[in-house]
């Protein structure tokens, strides 16, 4: 039986690749239940220090798999929408709140709760495929996988609300202009090693100075400047403490290069 999401590990940055290519990398339930276990382990996974997301074949993903979905709906199941609190969420949540760095290699469409995950990655890469659809709109739903969340901090409200209500796809070049992407590629087949390029660099850097960065901007985005000072004041305590911290400030000190070991 095929795996529905491949893990690879290189060194100290492991590559979550989505596993059903003929179905367009669709969310199904067994797809959706090893990326929200696989995202829990890496959490206090010492030896990833980043993670790449991607889709195999020619999409990112096309979302939620809609030929499942349409048997749930047509079952005697009253909880046809519970996906959403039982996968959706947790992966949305773990996505955001990973404390190490996370890079989309986006090639091809990325559609509905696969645009989702992707908006949820901290960098994403894309070619002259990629392209976005919030296509939730398009099947009677609202948005799901934090979009409602992601989306407004990516391009603004007023274009959030445009791009869920219209439903029309923002192709690679616009993606980049508005946000939805931070490097765009010259050609599909560059966007997966890019991304993995990025993610060695981000890996060789001080990975709890990086989570503590991640969850400042969250605490910011949502408080006030109380809030934001305040959580400087306790990532600043905790970075000033690390290792990397110490070697770094030593090594500038003596003009030399710091090495970082992620703690």
């Amino acid at each position: 039986m095929t795996e529905p999401l491949l893990v690879d590990r290189t060194d100290a940055v492991v590559t979550l690749t989505l596993n059903r290519p003929t179905a367009m990398n669709a969310l199904d339930v067994a797809l959706k239940e090893a990326l929200r276990d696989t995202l829990a382990e890496l959490e206090t996974d010492r030896s990833c220090r980043a993670v790449v997301l991607a889709g195999a074949g020619g999409a990112f993903s096309a979302g939620q798999d809609l030929r499942e979905h349409v048997r749930v709906l047509e079952s005697t199941d009253s909880n046809a929408l519970d996906t959403v609190r039982a996968h959706y969420n947790p992966i949305a949540a773990r996505l955001a709140n990973l404390p190490k760095p996370v890079v989309a290699a986006v090639r091809g469409m990325a559609a509905g709760a696969g645009a989702s995950l992707a908006f949820l990655a901290d960098i994403r890469i894309g070619g002259p495929s990629t392209s976005f659809l919030m296509a939730f709109a398009k099947v009677g739903l609202a948005a799901d996988t934090g979009a409602s969340w992601t989306l407004p901090r990516l391009v603004g409200h007023a274009k959030a609300i445009e791009l869920l209500l219209l439903a029309e796809p923002v192709r690679a070049q616009d993606a980049c202009q508005l946000g939805l992407l931070n490097r765009l590629m010259p050609d599909d087949e560059q966007v997966l090693p890019a991304a993995q390029e990025l993610a060695a660099r981000l890996a060789a850097g001080p990975t709890v100075a990086y989570g503590a960065i991640k969850r400042q901007l969250s605490i910011a985005d949502a408080g006030t400047l109380a809030d934001a000072l305040a959580a400087e004041a306790q990532a600043q305590t905790i970075c000033g403490g690390t290792a990397d911290h110490r070697a770094a400030t030593a090594a500038f000190v003596n003009k030399q290069k710091p090495v970082f070991e992620g703690r």
